[in-house]
């Protein structure tokens, strides 16, 4: 239909002699840059109409209550008549006795990028698209619901999808926003004579500090994992290193939006109340929101360990300040893939807002002379430094690119018993304490000094609430277990310690309080020498030189972490890649040092590695690789492979493929959202043609759409099927694809390579991690989860494990029975 036809029924609803609403005129229809407009409406009853631009129209929804950015919460959104593009903008009141009579103020606008063909989805009542505006963002899913009798409109659903855009408090977006995206205006300075279209001001420190006006909120952001450091005997040198007094404090991650703010401990428990003097001072910051990383101490212990005085301050709501470190997210933006020095520069210019004397702190940090630093820390009492990658964005998990340096040892231990004490007036003489390794608790020795009185009551009563007849350690000397009493490990306790003994045990500890924010199996014994988990040094009988070396430097993944990986993902890959020859790309350093490609096997290769020979298309013949066993993932990785690539075809039928794969790699200005729609529409068109495909997103910019086949084609008959099929897409849309790889001819398009389909090109292999920016994973996934994915690298090697419980994308086609045939190449090849 026209759009000046589709516009029908809006023009004769108006009378424009009496609204100022703009005369419904065919707009330009367009398939990019698509614009995205809601309209706050206060007519008979307030709504929001959500308006899309589409074939030169508004496609127009009334949402009774508003947006909600809880994916639970499903908001009726009544279809309405369809709209002229030019009233993307208006903003005005409506005659009352007009149709729609109200006030109208645009609030949010922005563009929107289908995910399906919208004709389409309008036809069968769902309609799942991206929006990128001011107020709303990610994935939403509009929802046609069954007609009821004599309803001359349609009803449908608004449901946010689970992204990270969603949240958990249903009318934040509506609550949060009440001022126009253009004007600045509430919707009764719009309806008033004197509506201003000043923007408003931003509050204005006084002389006292203070500060008064209103503000703009923004959404309180969600609490994130932190990002914790690896311990290690020395401090790092070199300038591209950055280091910090240790804090002897709790962990906290704060958030805050407008005058609403809530502090964190490190595992994500809400600790506001215990933490009411820094939660009363967030509201302070002159921001719209902000996410901050950072450890609350009793002022006196910001370079100092005083531990035992923070828990002191907690408990009979002593002083405290809060020294932030890092800055996560300000203003709805997420700042942690940006370089740490550059977060600490943001983060710095948003505390000088802060009255002077507030309890929230700057921490500062010197660059270079790591060991200088930690040597003057240690003099002046301080606990130790936290050295950190000065380009380094921020992850939360355990890492290499933060470390941190103790004077002395100190750490967290497990309470599992007590020995009684033949002193007056003493409750007890020593704690047992311990670390798990997995599922057991071993025994590290005994603390008796550290206590005051007030600690020896309080320790005494909690343990009597917890005593057990045996131990829980997994085994313990006889003569410390003769006179020995037993708790249930429930108690996490931090302690002060010079060393530990060549039996494991810790010498000259001190106890320096106990810790409720950290769970008991959660503490196991820090090693200088790497992460906390512990690097394995041998799988499958093949030794992991090196194991703590760092072979992904800005994650800090170690090649015992990857050893381990490929030992977890092993079943799952092996069945796609064994026997296939293959090239690595190898990096014997790490990602940050030389890698090259190696197709060829050569001396000093481990025999978990397998050779066959080869004819090449010179006629000459050389050895080439493959694996028939997850042991040869391991040998890779021992001779620091990053990257597995495959041909596709195995060794006992090499002239006859088993997929047909069709790279999408796009120009760098295409958004991953046309990537997943133009990789639907290939499966479309490859389903047509009798090939069912699995798509796998590659840990680049681009798709692999997959066709696994039985092995009766030879290559030729595949090469000229894959070439034919790219040709003909192209051809049939040339604006989005091209099958040729000139540059010039890639430009805003969507490059269908289908060279990968000849004997001898290879392909990254299902699973295998790329040598790339952020340790990436090429993951096949399910035709309706690609849909939701924001890009082909989101995947990390804790995701896909996660992954493993899941079912595998891949299973179904065991039951498929397909393969290429002349029909199929002579229908790419006739148009």
């Amino acid at each position: 239909m026209a759009a000046k036809e589709r516009l029908s029924e809006y023009n004769a609803r108006r009378d424009f002699a009496k609204t100022k609403e703009p005369r419904g005129k065919k707009g330009r229809s367009r398939r990019k840059s698509l614009g995205f407009y809601v309209q706050k409406h206060a007519a008979t009853r307030l709504h929001y109409d959500l308006r899309l631009e589409w074939d030169g129209v508004l496609l127009s929804w009334a949402v009774t209550r508003g947006p909600s950015p809880d994916p639970t919460q499903k908001r009726l959104a009544v279809r309405t008549e369809d709209h002229p593009l030019s009233y993307a903008e208006f903003e005005g009141t409506i005659p009352q006795k007009e149709y729609g009579g109200g006030t109208v103020m645009l609030w949010d606008k922005g563009r929107w990028l289908p995910k399906e063909d919208p004709d389409e989805g309008l036809k069968t009542g769902k309609l799942k698209f991206v929006v990128d505006g001011e107020r709303m963002q990610g994935g939403w899913t509009l929802v046609r619901m069954k007609p009821r009798k004599r309803r001359d409109r349609e009803n449908w659903l608004l449901i946010k999808e689970r992204d990270e855009h969603a949240g958990h408090d249903a009318d934040e977006l509506v609550n949060a926003y009440a001022t126009s995206v253009a004007t600045s205006r509430t919707m009764e300075q719009i309806a008033g004579k004197e509506a201003s279209r000043g923007k408003p001001q931003r509050r204005k420190k006084s002389s006292k500090g203070t500060k008064s006006g209103t503000r703009k909120r923004g959404r309180l952001p969600r609490f994130q994992k932190p990002q914790l450091a690896t311990l290690t005997d020395t401090a790092p040198e070199g300038d591209d290193w950055v280091h910090e007094s240790k804090f002897d404090g709790y962990r906290c991650i704060a958030a805050v939006a407008g005058d609403e703010a809530r502090c964190y401990s490190r595992a994500g428990h809400d600790w506001t109340d215990k933490f009411g003097h820094i939660a009363k001072a967030l509201p302070d910051l002159e921001c719209e929101s902000a996410l901050l990383d950072g450890e609350v101490v009793v002022p006196q212990a910001a370079t100092g360990s005083q531990f035992s005085a923070l828990q002191a301050a907690l408990s009979n709501s002593g002083p405290l300040a809060y020294y932030a470190f890092d800055l996560l997210e300000l203003d709805c933006e997420d700042l942690k893939s940006k370089p740490l020095l550059e977060r600490k520069a943001v983060l710095r210019k948003l505390l000088r807002t802060l009255p002077d004397g507030s309890v929230i702190k700057y921490s500062e940090h010197v660059r270079g002379n790591g060991r200088q630093v930690l040597d003057a820390l240690c003099k002046n009492g301080g606990e130790g430094i936290v050295s950190k990658k000065a380009n380094s964005p921020y992850r939360g998990v355990r890492t290499m690119s933060w470390l941190k340096v103790k004077c002395i040892r100190r750490q967290e231990f497990v309470i599992g018993g007590y020995t009684p004490s033949d002193k007056r007036g003493r409750r007890f003489a020593s704690l047992l304490i311990g670390t798990f390794e997995g599922d057991k608790l071993r025994y590290r020795g005994r603390v008796g000094s550290g206590f005051s009185d007030a600690d020896l009551e309080e320790m005494a009563r909690r343990m009597k609430s917890l005593e057990q007849s045996k131990p829980p350690f997994d085994s313990i000397p006889r003569p410390v277990s003769r006179n020995a009493r037993w708790v249930q490990p429930k108690l996490v306790t931090e302690i002060d310690f010079t060393e530990l003994t060549d039996g494991g045990h810790v010498r000259h500890g001190v106890f320096k309080g106990l810790r409720a924010d950290k769970k008991p199996d959660e503490v196991s014994l820090e090693s200088a020498t790497g992460p906390d988990v512990k690097a394995k040094e041998e799988y499958y009988g093949i030794r992991i030189s090196n194991p703590h070396r760092i072979v992904f430097p800005k994650q800090g993944i170690t090649k015992a972490e990857l050893a381990r990986y490929y030992d977890r993902v092993g079943s799952r890959m092996l069945p796609l890649i064994a026997n296939h020859p293959m090239s690595l790309l190898r990096c014997p350093k790490g990602r940050g040092d030389e890698c090259f490609f190696q197709k060829h096997a050569s001396a000093g290769f481990p025999d978990e590695l397998k050779r066959v020979n080869l004819r090449e298309k010179s006629s000459k013949r050389a050895d080439y690789l493959y694996l028939d066993g997850i042991e040869g993932l391991i040998a890779g990785v021992q001779m620091g492979t990053l990257e597995f690539h495959i041909w596709g075809s195995r060794i006992d039928s090499l002239e006859k493929p088993d997929r047909v794969v069709f790279d999408l790699d796009p120009d760098e200005s295409i958004d991953f959202a046309v990537v997943s729609l133009a990789a639907t529409v290939l499966r479309r068109r490859l389903d047509e043609l009798g090939l069912k495909t699995i798509p796998l997103v590659t840990g680049g910019k681009g798709v692999h759409v997959v066709a696994p086949l039985r092995r009766t084609a030879a290559w030729p008959t595949v090469k000229s099927f894959a070439q034919g099929f790219a040709t003909k897409l192209a051809t049939d849309d040339p604006d989005v694809f091209t099958a040729t790889m000139s540059k010039s001819r890639r430009q805003g398009r969507i490059f269908v390579d289908w060279m990968r389909n000849e004997r001898g090109s290879t392909a990254i292999a299902p699973y295998s991690t790329r040598a790339r920016e952020n340790g990436p994973v090429a993951t096949p996934v399910s035709w309706d989860e690609l849909g939701d994915l924001q890009s082909a690298n989101c995947f990390r090697i804790d995701d896909v494990v996660k992954r493993l419980e899941s079912r595998d994308p891949w299973e179904a086609s065991k039951e498929w029975r397909q393969a290429i045939t002349a029909g199929m190449v002579e229908r790419v090849a006739s148009g």
